[in-house]
Parts: C-alpha cells; sequence; structure tokens
C-alpha cells in the first residue's frame, strides 16, 4: 500500500474548458489564484480522492517524450516558474481533445505542491482536476432582524470528478501518476485517460494480481457458463477457491494457481486459451510469476460472488467445501440442491 500526503501549496491557477465540437471554446487565467484561506480544504479535497492504489505513467507508441503531457510537466518540473504557460498549454491540449458531445465544459484547475510524501520519497507534485457537476449548498447571510439564505453553486470539497496527480518521479519512465475518473466511464468517452492524459497502468504487483484476477473472474463466469456443463455452484467454488489462492500467497505462480483453482486438465487448458485470447483482445501483458499485492485482492474479492440465487425464494451463500452441496431433480421434474452441514448456528 503506498502512502501519499500532500505538500506545501506553492502555486494555483484555474481556467475554463468547453466543448470543442459545441463551440464553448476556452477562458484562461494571467495570473495565480491566492489560496491561503482555502489551503487546509485543497488539502482535504485532495487527501480524500487520491487513494487508489492503482499507478499510472505517461506513455507514447515510440518515445514517452513525444507525449504532449510528459513534455509539459517535465518543463514545469524543470522550471516552476514556467508554471502558468504550460498550464494553458495543458489546458489548450484538453480542449482540443473534448470533442465527445458527453463532455461538459467546467473549470480546469491546476496546482504545484512542493515536498509531497510518496511512500519513502519526498517528491514536488503537479496535479491537476476538472469540476464538470456543480454542487448547490445554501449560504446563510446576515440580515436585519435575523438570516437569509442563497443557494451558491460550487465545486465539492469531497469529490472530485477528474483528476491526476503527477509525481517528480521515474521521469525516465514517463512518471508516476495517481489518477481519477469518475464520469464519462464509457469506453467512446474514456477522453481524460487515453486522449488527455495519455497514460497506461504501471506494471506493478498491484496491476498484475488485479488484472489476473479480473481476467479469472471472466473465464469463469462467462466462458465457464451452464451451457459449457458448468452447474453455477462450481463456478462459484471456482472464484472462491481463486481468491483464496491469492490470499494465502505472497507470490503468484501461474501453474500452481492453474492446479490448485482448476484441477482438471479440461479446464485449465480451456482456461489458457481465454487467457491468450484475453490478451490479445485486451493489448496486456502478464506475467507468470510476481508478487501478489493484498491490496489489490481485497479490491478484486469485493465482486467475487459466493451467492447462489434460486429463483426468487432463495439465496445460499457457499464459502467452501463444494462436496457438501448436491444438485438434482426429483421425480416432478422440480430442481432441488441437498445441503449437509455439520453444526446449525
Amino acid at each position: 500500500m503506498h502512502v501519499f500526503r500532500p505538500g506545501e501549496f506553492q502555486k494555483f491557477i484555474v481556467h475554463h474548458i468547453g466543448n470543442k465540437s459545441n463551440g464553448d471554446g476556452a477562458r484562461f487565467s494571467e495570473t495565480l489564484t491566492d489560496t491561503s484561506r482555502i489551503n487546509g480544504c485543497l488539502n482535504q479535497l485532495i487527501e480524500s480522492n487520491f487513494k487508489s492504489e492503482e499507478l499510472y505513467q505517461f506513455h507514447f507508441i515510440h518515445d514517452v517524450e513525444l507525449n504532449p503531457m510528459n513534455h509539459f510537466a517535465s518543463l514545469v518540473f524543470q522550471n516552476s516558474d514556467s508554471f502558468i504557460e504550460q498550464s494553458k498549454n495543458i489546458g489548450r491540449l484538453l480542449y482540443d481533445k473534448s470533442t465527445h458531445p458527453q463532455i461538459k465544459g467546467g473549470e480546469l484547475c491546476l496546482f504545484y505542491l512542493k515536498d509531497c510524501q510518496l511512500n519513502d520519497d519526498i517528491v514536488d507534485c503537479i496535479g491537476l482536476f476538472k469540476s464538470e457537476t456543480k454542487d448547490t449548498v445554501l449560504k446563510i447571510d446576515v440580515t436585519n432582524d435575523g438570516y437569509g439564505l442563497t443557494d451558491v453553486k460550487g465545486i465539492n470539497t469531497r469529490k472530485i470528478d477528474k483528476g491526476c496527480l503527477i509525481f517528480n518521479t521515474e521521469s525516465q519512465n514517463g512518471y508516476l501518476i495517481s489518477l481519477i475518473d469518475n464520469t464519462n466511464r464509457n469506453t467512446e468517452a474514456q477522453y481524460w485517460k487515453d486522449d488527455f492524459l495519455g497514460i497506461q497502468n504501471k506494471k506493478n504487483e498491484y496491476h498484475y494480481t488485479n488484472q489476473f484476477l479480473g481476467l479469472t473472474k471472466q473465464f469463469v463466469t462467462k466462458e465457464l457458463s451452464g451451457d459449457n456443463g458448468i452447474e453455477k455452484a462450481d463456478q462459484i467454488n471456482y472464484l472462491n477457491r481463486s481468491v483464496e489462492y491469492f490470499k494465502n500467497h505472497e507470490c503468484f505462480d501461474k501453474t500452481e494457481f492453474e492446479n490448485q483453482v482448476f484441477q482438471n486438465a479440461d479446464v485449465i487448458e480451456s482456461f489458457n486459451k481465454f487467457d491468450q485470447i484475453y490478451r490479445e483482445q485486451n493489448e496486456v501483458t502478464f506475467s507468470n510469476e510476481f508478487g501478489i499485492s493484498k491490496q489489490a485482492v481485497k479490491k478484486q474479492a469485493r465482486s467475487f460472488k459466493s451467492v447462489l440465487k434460486l429463483d426468487k425464494n432463495f439465496h445460499i451463500y457457499i464459502h467452501g467445501n463444494r462436496d457438501m452441496i448436491e444438485q438434482g431433480v426429483d421425480s416432478k421434474g422440480r430442481k432441488y440442491y441437498k445441503i449437509y452441514y455439520d453444526e446449525e448456528s
């Protein structure tokens, strides 16, 4: 689990970026914004939002230095006095990429933090976030004979729509980046991560663990469906075994995983074919051996459902020992499950 603590605010600026296809235009500030009275709120905003263990890095097909955002960030880290100029370049780039009809206009806030803590390192950081959705708060006004209320729209200090932190470390590999994207999750509108920032997952233990558990879940729930003769209870058993393997091991070994989880030559062969197709279609690479991230296991385990739903009458939670449940059909054609147990609690 990586540790992050924001440092001291050195610079802050706000631009407005519209939707280019709608001809909204963009409005750029010429001076920095004074945040001295709200630095506490801004720190809270950053700390409460940037909690993901997943880290990213800039990339480009041939050379990461050709990535525009990587270039702008490098110039700021080399000379922080260029912050205003480069913030405008970043705003222009975002405007050029804001062409999808679902993209909303909003304020682009950029800031420079000095002496942030990232694990055991103290590094500077460039941050940016875009506010697309405004919240309404009630402002209390003092009047001559009491109080009045005024509705005011502004940025929610607890939730960021889109944002990223660029840490001044591992520059040769495209820096380390933390990402937020809470809107426009459909593939056609993934402009923030792909078109604007141009980033990819950092290949580390968290990434490999997260990806391989995701692959396994897709294989079990989609490939090993009832149409292929695999009972729902067996699918749940495979999912439970997968999570238990990752929970009980420090290092992943693909061959060992397959033998312990699937325990069947035909299923293992089917899994390897699915694995190969998955890697090709999603353009991802996995190592067959890697250290296991417990944070990634904890995150993925939440989506591994162990509930057997029977019509609208019963839900059976299966946590282990597949031998304790049997499936059958009675003489009237009704399906049933027979469950064995030692103690009732």
